[in-house]
């Protein structure tokens, strides 16, 4: 794994974290209603998504051993380009069902450096 490598691997873990914090306690509907804390989560799958971007061109062999990581770069174009056709029911459903598997494999991955 190259030095690199960790920084963005840093980067997921402290934006997976952060999301975490700011959705503890919402459903999917208080969630598309609090204007506030959809911007902040999707500043921070923005910054997932760059960091896994980044990792992919930096380090291949690494950056396959996440899974959806084409797609989770794609929810971030979607989110910086795209930002009027941004679906609430999508980016909820990747952070509650998707963001702690993702969180899991770059734990792992960061664990593997110590």
């Amino acid at each position: 794994m190259l030095p690199e490598s960790a920084a963005f691997l840093w980067d997921v873990r402290a934006a997976s974290v952060r999301i975490t914090t700011f959705t503890e306690g919402l459903t999917a509907e208080s969630y598309a209603t609090d204007e506030l804390r959809k911007s902040a989560v999707e500043r921070q799958l923005e910054i997932i998504g760059e960091a896994l971007n980044r990792l992919r061109k930096a380090d291949p062999e690494v950056a396959q051993r996440i899974p959806d990581i084409s797609r989770i770069i794609g929810l971030r174009n979607i989110l910086a380009h795209g930002y009027a056709v941004i679906n609430d029911s999508v980016v909820w459903s990747a952070v509650a069902e998707r963001m702690p598997a993702l969180l899991t494999v770059v734990e792992n991955l960061l664990n593997e450096l110590r």
